[in-house]
């Protein structure tokens, strides 16, 4: 068992020093060219839709930290099962990591260009190498000990044979074996030329347990050295920290008190920065400078144009306040948050490129090759579609879309809020999908009505008496008019809005009720501005969107 363990050990840092290696380079030549980031973005594009979603539903925004915790497990697994197999005179180990290379390499190839697989062909043969050496300091650990094995056997059988030859005829019992009269006087030690000097087995294993040890250390080092180094050396932070912001043109939009109910336990009007919900594909999130950032718009366009950063001062900004919603938001979900956006009129831009008229989509481009295709309509009906650089007063936060993002009202997120944008290629629906229509995504995405209970919260208990039953629901770009309550299966019952700020947010609302003791049961539903009752039909999130009513259940006590 010990010997297994040793091989499993030699696996497991090896491939931990091919992978720290690899995160080293990968600092050098783009954080998203390591091999962990690489099989990570195949393994989310590969994702089926309901795998997505379930993950999504169960995780939350905690689904990337589980996929790498899985990637993790698999690894280490996998170079156990390396380690274990691989022998002096037959590299099957490390035939299993070089073909783990080349497939990561071609990956990475496919993903970010040639220069994209030198982190992984070097890091894997950095492994390989360390596999061979610790496979040999195995191998001699194990020679040494099957010839300590070997001396033990033949110096018992040599003990037993003199004790044997000690005994008289009428000393022995019938099969030979020593009565009990039989001295028990040790034997003088025999004689026995050693096949193994002394200490030389403490030496093998001492030498194996150092390389195991130092590759391990040089592994995490390198590891976390290399993801450190990545991040500080591509870090815009610092840049946008000295990013100011252009004034907005129109007076600005002060808050009504009453949009905010400001009843304890109910979801704020506006959502903070650190608090708005995160959905994306990325691993890492893309480091985009103003510097490199640009905006091309072309495809099917009069005439193609470029915005740089410097371009934008020359146009007038606009702050806008509007709620953005995730496609997977469950019923009564929190992947919903309602933000104060600061950018450029979309339509602007494409009436300066010149749509043709037979154009009905524009696909968006993320830097890293993600892309949303957006209803033109949707760009150009008048609604504030933003190119959006800041966000509640400040630049856009990085894992927000710094620099630029889109944001457009009464769509969900997968067909229009591309972050870190840096395209807008006017096409057609039928000439053109965008990432997640070809994984079964309705090509078109506008948001449902929909509503959540805040307070009380779900097995919740809580005292009789007046209680607020409260929470928020949305129909971006048509707006909210109503929203009722129902109690234990009773008639539906109106409940207080909050002021109505704009069209493409969220509203608050409140119902006071005179809680009885005991076990109960609310349900909610919304009503839009075109007068639409939110549908009661349970239906998951693919392929538009969830629907139904919310629910909680909660004791009074």
């Amino acid at each position: 068992m010990a010997r297994l363990w040793y091989r499993m050990a030699a696996g497991i840092v090896s491939a931990g020093l091919a992978l720290g290696v690899a995160e080293v380079l990968a600092a050098f030549v783009g954080s998203e060219t390591a091999p962990v980031q690489v099989l990570g973005s195949t393994v989310i594009d590969h994702t089926p839709g309901g795998l997505r979603e379930w993950a999504i539903q169960t995780f939350g925004t905690s689904d990337k930290f589980v996929l790498y915790l899985c990637m993790a497990v698999v690894a280490i697994l996998l170079a156990a099962f390396v380690g274990v197999v691989e022998r002096g005179n037959r590299a099957i180990g490390s035939s299993v990591f070089a073909v783990f290379g080349v497939v990561t390499a071609v990956i990475a190839v496919e993903q970010h260009g040639f220069s994209a697989a030198f982190p992984t062909v070097v890091g894997i043969a950095a492994g390989i190498y360390a596999l061979r050496v610790l496979t040999r300091r195995v191998e001699a650990v194990e020679a040494v000990e099957a010839v300590e094995a070997v001396e033990a056997v033949e110096a018992v059988e040599a003990v037993e044979a003199v004790e044997d030859d000690r005994l008289t005829p009428g000393d022995r019992t019938p099969d030979h074996t020593p009565a009990s009269s039989v001295s028990t006087d040790r034997p003088q030690a025999i004689p026995h030329p050693a096949l193994v000097p002394d200490g030389v087995s403490a030496l093998r294993r001492r030498q194996l347990l150092r390389g195991v040890a130092v590759t391990g250390g040089v592994a995490l080092v390198a590891g976390f050295g290399g993801r450190l180094l990545g991040s500080r050396r591509a870090d815009v932070s610092g840049e946008r920290a000295a990013v100011q912001l252009p004034e907005p043109v129109g007076p600005p939009i002060s808050l009504a008190p009453e949009a905010d109910l400001r009843i304890p336990g109910l979801t704020p009007y506006l959502t903070r920065n650190a608090d708005f919900y995160r959905i994306d594909t990325e691993l890492i999130v893309p480091q985009l400078s103003i510097e490199d950032w640009s905006l091309r718009i072309h495809g099917m366009v009069e005439r193609e144009i470029v915005i740089r950063w410097a371009d934008l001062a020359n146009r007038e900004a606009i702050e806008r306040l509007v709620t953005l919603a995730c496609v997977s938001n469950s019923v009564g979900g929190d992947l919903i948050g309602n933000a104060m956006w600061r950018g450029y009129r979309i339509d602007e831009m494409l009436a300066e490129a010149g749509p043709h008229p037979d154009a009905d989509m524009v696909m968006s481009h993320s830097v890293d090759g993600w892309t949303a295709g957006t209803p033109l309509a949707a760009l150009t009906d008048g609604r504030d579609a933003l190119l959006a650089i800041g966000m509640n007063g400040e630049p856009l936060p990085v894992s927000h879309g710094y620099p630029a993002r889109m944001v457009v009202p009464g769509l969900y997120g997968y067909v229009s809020a591309t972050k870190w944008v840096t395209e807008l290629e006017v096409t057609r629906f039928d000439r053109a999908m965008a990432y997640w229509t070809k994984r079964w995504w309705s090509p078109y995405g506008p948001v449902k009505t929909g509503t959540r209970i805040d307070t009380p919260r779900a097995n919740a208990k809580i005292s009789k008496g007046t209680v607020a039953i409260a929470g928020v629901a949305w129909a971006q770009h048509r707006g909210i008019s109503a929203v009722e309550v129902q109690i234990d299966g009773g008639p539906w019952q109106q409940a207080k809005l909050s002021a109505e700020q704009s069209i493409d947010t969220w509203r608050q609302w409140v119902f006071e009720w005179n809680a009885t003791p005991g076990s109960h049961t609310v349900f909610a539903r919304a009503t839009d501005g075109a007068g639409a009752i939110q549908t009661a039909d349970r239906m998951g999130a693919l392929p538009n969107g969830a629907t139904g009513h919310p629910e909680v259940a909660f004791t009074v006590e």
